[in-house]
């Protein structure tokens, strides 16, 4: 019937994190030219690779605020350093580093799944109202709650405030919002849903 279109509740956690996750996987890159370097006989190339790719992996985040296509960039990034964790666990599983291959190998495709879920994260996420109660959308999928698990639902200004039975109180950032005459619309049919 309604439907507002919100600010992810997990966006705030995930930017907080964005730089730490960058910056772990550059001094991962860092070490991996290292462990290169040490070996017997050192691949320069692939050192100068690792040391160049871990070194933009810690900028990125500091780089990253100032383009205008934040979640795209982000994306690619995120795709580049899974790309390279499970190209670089061949060499290192192929040079008798077993342990270097596999830790590689995970971290790859754990990157490729943290990418996955801030391109998720990142796209246009919606609250619905309808008479039955408010979907709110999770990392995987959305949450359901009836309106007779809430005391109070409002929408005031850009913020969209649901009050629990149970005390718990949630507020979510409205991206697009409603005009006068919409908001009050929509605010007599929450006190016309909870009466």
């Amino acid at each position: 019937m309604y439907r507002l279109r919100i600010l992810h509740p997990n966006t705030a956690s995930r930017l907080r994190l964005l730089p730490v996750m960058h910056g772990l996987a550059g001094i991962l890159f860092l070490f991996d030219a290292i462990g290169i370097y040490k070996g017997p006989q050192p691949n320069w190339l692939l050192v100068g690779f690792f040391m160049a790719v871990g070194f933009l992996s810690l900028a990125f985040p500091f780089v990253v605020k100032r383009t205008r296509k934040f979640s795209e960039t982000n994306s690619v990034a995120r795709l580049i350093q899974a790309f390279i964790c499970l190209s670089g666990s061949l060499y290192f599983l192929g040079h008798q580093q077993p342990i270097t291959g596999l830790l590689m190998f995970v971290t790859g495709l754990g990157m490729a799944y943290i990418g996955w879920m801030e391109y998720k994260l990142f796209q246009p996420s919606y609250v619905k109202m309808d008479n039955t109660g408010i979907s709110l959308p999770t990392t995987f999928s959305e949450k359901r709650i009836g309106w007779n698990e809430l005391n109070n639902v409002i929408l005031r200004n850009d913020l969209f405030t649901m009050d629990f039975k149970s005390n718990k109180i949630i507020q979510l950032e409205i991206v697009d919002e409603p005009g006068q005459e919409e908001r009050e619309k929509m605010n007599g049919f929450f006190r016309e849903r909870l009466g």
